[in-house]
């Protein structure tokens, strides 16, 4: 059976891209799913990040870098999907780039982290425009915005909550908030697992999320 393929998307620098693939990844991989992380990005922060796991504790997913693909992503990608059941490609923070264009054509699912404040609304048009002209050629593509890094005292988050809902792509329920463990474990080329019992609400968030992302694939 081939692989579900999510692309993790944003024109936004900063949005928590890789940080969501990793962590999605990392755990759906400790679960028992066979996951390969596609590095698109040209600054290869997925790969650094399980190359920083020490040999006793290596990743749990594979990392392969290919981001040289440029628009041809889709067609690299499409090498690997006999052999894995589920494919994630962080993409690179550029709406022009010909990378999320080219992951977008093999994805079955855009996943796109958003930080809830308006000036990253307004950035992220750019990435909702892009889904909606790739899902006229591929049909099968859904998206989700996740609300990423919050912290839910701020004004500013608060009335870009009150935005999102009609921001035009639908909303995973879980909410992954600003928390430390999630620096901390890419420290250590790990996810927030970890690290114990202190991360636990981050290691709760993640959970929720994985369940969600299988749930809206496997629909």
């Amino acid at each position: 059976m081939a692989a579900k393929v999510v692309a993790v998307v944003n024109q936004k620098g900063g949005s928590g891209k890789t940080t969501l693939t990793m962590q999605l990844a990392g755990t759906l991989a400790k679960r028992g799913v066979k996951v390969l992380v596609v590095d698109a990005d040209s600054q290869g922060t997925a790969i650094r990040w399980s190359s920083s796991a020490p040999d006793d504790r290596p990743f749990p997913a594979a990392v392969v870098g290919l981001s040289a693909a440029s628009s041809n992503v889709h067609r690299e990608v499409a090498k690997f999907t006999d052999d894995y059941a589920l494919i994630m490609i962080d993409c690179p923070p550029a709406v022009e780039s010909l990378v999320p264009q080219s992951a977008l054509l093999i994805a079955d699912l855009a996943l796109v982290p958003i930080i809830p404040s308006p000036p990253d609304l307004w950035a992220a048009v750019g990435i909702r425009q892009l889904i909606e002209t790739l899902n006229t050629i591929n049909e099968g593509l859904q998206a989700r915005l996740v609300i990423n890094n919050l912290e839910p005292r701020t004004s500013l988050a608060k009335d870009a909550l009150e935005i999102l809902p009609e921001f035009g792509i639908p909303l995973v329920e879980t909410i992954l908030h600003h928390r430390t463990a999630y620096r901390q474990s890419a420290a250590f080329g790990g996810i927030v697992h970890y690290l114990g019992s202190k991360a636990t609400p981050a290691i709760r968030e993640i959970e929720a999320l994985a369940d969600e992302v299988l749930t809206i694939l496997e629909g």
